[in-house]
């Protein structure tokens, strides 16, 4: 995946996709809660997981069960592709910890 700088529309069309981040300057954010601490720190090791096999690396802040995400492509000097696959796969991880405590 390109680790290029995107351009103003491009990120307009990536967060039009991701409706829960916001952009920050040449940061995207997202805070979402968990159902309890336990949950929070399993979305942090899914979020991990996805981060390493990207070699992309997110800031997390973990608050009890308030999770905050920040992504950008430092070494870009702002926002690439990688912030927005990374930031859909983040959503992915926030949905499966709610749909597995919704099923168990």
């Amino acid at each position: 995946m390109s680790r290029a700088r995107l351009t103003e529309d491009e990120i307009a069309a990536g967060l039009a996709a991701l409706p829960r981040w916001t952009r920050t300057g040449d940061t995207i954010v997202r805070t979402a809660q968990a159902e309890d601490f336990p949950s929070a720190i399993r979305v942090v090791v899914a979020v991990a997981a996805d981060a390493e096999a990207m070699d992309h690396h997110p800031d997390i802040d973990i608050r009890w069960r308030t999770l905050g995400f920040a992504l950008s492509t430092h070494s870009a000097g702002g926002l690439t592709a990688l912030d927005l696959a990374l930031a859909a796969r983040i959503d992915d991880a926030l949905r499966a910890e709610a749909a597995d405590r919704q099923a168990g």
